[in-house]
């Protein structure tokens, strides 16, 4: 339970954000299929699922709101993972949330941050209680970001990110220093058609505390910028999502 639920965090911190500023009322939607890879997925089979389709909606208003819905194949009643996310333009994280229920368990956590008083205020549910807290921002927590917002600025910026930058990144109540980085480049059929695509990478950056992930997503080379794939990997295992379609999507780039 403890290394799915790890790898889908990570999951949906990639994908659960929007590439471009946009029109109010745009909304951006994509629909995914994803599988568990590696070694423990005989083993999580048989406690739950290791496969199923994921939704990524994003609304663009006054702030910018996303969140990814993953499940097992027959829906939500067979479990769930949801994660949302609220920043401004500039990529600044004003909210991040994260919950699941599988089976009888089930906990979900809301982050809302006050940049004025410089505070981080948590509040943690589970069947048995609700714990609520407050954590004092660290230093330059002015551009704090969660990978939703890492991401958004990596789809903003893909023709400009040409090398390695360092950022830190704020994961379950944690804050991780990371480095994003492009890789390379790869061709993938989406709808019967050819993509061009390149990899663009967050991992754990030498030194301060240790990121427990990786991440690699691949953006369409084109103006879009579509998260085509999303490798997540684990030590004992890795979940990939494939996109399948675009459901729907109103936004207007601006480049």
């Amino acid at each position: 339970m403890k290394i799915i639920r790890k790898i889908v965090i990570a999951l949906t911190m990639v994908v659960s954000a929007s590439a471009f500023a946009a029109n109010p009322g745009s909304v951006e939607e994509f629909r995914y299929s994803w599988r568990l890879r590696g070694g423990v997925r005989l083993l999580a089979g048989l406690m739950f699922p290791t496969n199923g389709v994921g939704n990524l909606r994003t609304t663009f208003g006054d702030t910018i709101h996303s969140e990814l819905l993953i499940t097992a194949p027959t829906g939500k009643q067979g479990g769930y993972y949801a994660y949302e996310s609220q920043m401004d333009e500039r990529a600044k994280t004003l909210m991040t949330y994260h919950g699941y229920a599988w089976g009888k368990k089930s906990r979900n956590e809301r982050t809302i941050f006050d940049y004025v008083k410089r505070l981080a205020r948590i509040e943690k549910k589970t069947p048995e209680e609700i714990e609520n807290k407050v954590k004092k921002l660290p230093e330059g927590g002015d551009q704090m970001r969660d990978i939703l917002t890492a991401i958004y600025f990596m789809r903003q910026n893909a023709h400009t990110l040409t090398g390695p930058m360092h950022t830190k990144i704020y994961s379950d109540g944690k804050e991780y220093p990371v480095i994003l980085k492009p890789g390379e480049r790869k061709n993938f059929v989406i709808d019967g058609k050819n993509t061009m695509a390149t990899a663009y990478e967050i991992v754990d950056a030498p030194g301060g505390k240790k990121w427990p992930g990786g991440v690699k997503v691949w953006l369409s080379a084109d103006a879009r910028r579509l998260p085509v794939r999303i490798e997540i990997q684990q030590s004992m295992a890795s979940l990939q999502l494939d996109l399948l379609k675009i459901e729907s999507s109103t936004m207007m780039a601006r480049l």
